[in-house]
């Protein structure tokens, strides 16, 4: 019979997200997470057998926890309303009080060397699933309001998913909050008010 866990598992997540976060995939060693889910090298292993899938496991936790905020940018009823909705959440999201700068999965997929391709993969899959889940939006919203002059749904949604990974980028790098905000106003200059 195996022996209960002595340890909370939702505390754990949370700690080695954002061990993750701060330091990336790669830059997350084994002594940090130890020392960030105050758990025993065999604990760690017993409950999330090795490195990548307690990764996984916080990457699901990630979009379960801090990113709810995208689900109420995508049912703004028109296209610039999504764009400014989601921006402003990803600012918030980036420049959060209680964690570090950035993206958890931009700073985790950056540094990721060939060793550890499944991780990108799979990091670089979910940055694409955004960005078509942004498409679709954008099409089905065509008719409620203006795309940018010029721009298809795609080209509005691969636009907007690259300033959000672009601002991930700066925020790491110490952009502040109120440079972002600028940016994001800056980008919606350049889409036609409802």
């Amino acid at each position: 019979m195996a022996r209960p866990r002595e340890f909370d598992e939702d505390q754990v997540l949370e700690k080695a997200l954002l061990a993750f976060w701060k330091n990336g995939y790669e830059g997350t060693s084994l002594t940090t997470l130890l020392h960030a889910t105050g758990l025993t090298k065999s604990s760690l292993y017993g409950a999330f057998i090795n490195k990548e899938s307690l990764f996984n496991k916080v990457v699901e936790r990630y979009h379960q926890r801090y990113l709810t905020f995208r689900g109420a940018a995508l049912a703004e009823p028109t296209p610039r309303r999504v764009a400014q909705r989601l921006l402003h959440g990803v600012i918030d999201l980036y420049f959060g009080a209680h964690s570090p700068p950035g993206c958890l999965e931009l700073n985790g997929a950056l540094a990721c060397s060939g060793d550890n391709n499944s991780v990108r993969e799979t990091l670089a899959t979910n940055r694409n699933v955004t960005r078509q889940v942004l498409h679709t939006r954008f099409e089905q919203l065509k008719n409620q309001g203006p795309l940018p002059a010029g721009m298809t749904a795609d080209s509005a949604a691969n636009l907007l998913a690259t300033l959000i990974q672009g601002m991930a980028v700066q925020a790491k790098s110490g952009a502040t909050p109120d440079e972002m905000r600028d940016v994001a106003a800056s980008f919606l200059l350049f889409w036609p008010q409802d």
